[in-house]
């Protein structure tokens, strides 16, 4: 069984094929998900309202930064990896270091982050 098992992760992608996409991977790591979220507002009203233990943020929802969301979760300690094709190029300096999913990536490259986070789960 895997470490992750269990994880509860927070999805949040404006494109749905995407978003199904990772759904499946995480399922496929045994990982709970929540939502997916496509928008900003439905992300937060999820975060605030359902038990999660990390989440996938989309940097950019349909041209509306993510980063209100990046924002709640980092002060409730819950925490989170950027998914963007654009790197680091695409995050403010408060975020510069926080974990990134190079978009494409494969079911591999989001195990490898969610162990990263693992340890971080409160």
């Amino acid at each position: 069984m895997s470490d992750l098992a269990g994880l509860r992760v927070l999805v949040v992608e404006d494109e749905m094929m995407v978003s199904m996409l990772i759904e499946d991977m995480l399922q496929d790591l045994g990982c709970k998900v929540v939502g997916p979220a496509s928008r900003l507002d439905e992300a937060i009203e999820l975060a605030n309202s359902v038990e999660l233990d990390c989440a996938v943020l989309d940097v950019n929802l349909g041209g509306q930064p993510i980063f209100p969301l990046a924002d709640l979760l980092r002060e409730r300690g819950a925490p989170f990896a950027f998914a963007t094709g654009y790197g680091d190029a695409g995050l403010r300096e408060a975020d510069r270091g926080s974990p990134v999913l190079q978009k494409p990536f494969r079911e591999g490259d989001l195990a490898r982050i969610l162990g990263e986070l693992l340890p971080r789960v409160g």
